[in-house]
């Protein structure tokens, strides 16, 4: 009898081990492992790559936002033409950026950075070919700086879905740096055509009154 109930004990014991491994063991481990996949993935993000990754999420968003407004509010059709450019292609990157942070694991800034935010204050305050002109001015700065890094994580980045998209967003922004700067040149054009206009303007004004 204390044969058979040790016996019995052993295989009450082991169903309840049974059951623990099934409530426990390969689904909790998978989670654990995905838990575990996730975290190694963002940690071994080297921090240069994360730098890059996050000026270029708040730079695009930038773009994105910049050329809404200056769709809406521009004197010059090139430099509407651009802004329009500016939204469809920045959004477009700033979607591919998402897919490959979320891939890794890294989580994205959620509105422009601090420059982009300052030029939006200040061309809020402008109009007509001022307006046009600090906008234009402003884009082939940022696009210089912005292939500048991207170069250099094209070349230098560890992380390989980082270092792709720059090498892949790379021809994108050399275009827009030269639509950027013929636009510039057709913005300083109309800025000096209208200052010219208000000079004859003015000068008319004064003679009449001299008459």
């Amino acid at each position: 009898m204390k044969a058979v109930t040790r016996r019995s004990a052993l295989a009450v014991s082991a169903l309840i081990l049974g059951a623990a491994g099934a409530a426990y063991g390969p689904a909790a481990l998978s989670a654990g492992q995905s838990a575990s996949a996730t975290t190694a993935s963002t940690t071994s993000i080297p921090a240069a790559d994360k730098n890059f990754a996050m000026k270029a999420a708040e730079g695009g968003m930038g773009e994105v936002e910049l050329g809404k407004l200056v769709q809406s509010k521009a004197q010059s059709d090139q430099v509407k033409s651009f802004a329009e450019r500016m939204v469809k292609d920045h959004s477009a990157a700033g979607d591919k950026l998402k897919d490959v942070a979320s891939k890794d694991g890294l989580q994205l800034p959620s509105k422009m950075d601090s420059s982009s935010q300052k030029l939006m204050d200040k061309l809020q305050k402008l109009s007509g070919a001022d307006f046009d002109k600090a906008y234009m001015n402003a884009m082939v700065t940022d696009h210089q700086k912005d292939i500048k890094e991207f170069e250099h994580e094209s070349k230098s980045g560890r992380n390989s879905d980082l270092k792709q998209f720059a090498t892949d967003t790379l021809p994108t922004l050399r275009e827009h740096l030269s639509l950027a700067q013929q636009a510039k040149t057709a913005a300083m054009n109309e800025a000096r055509s209208s200052s010219m206009q208000k000079q004859a303007s003015s000068s008319s004004t004064s003679t009449n009154k001299m008459q």
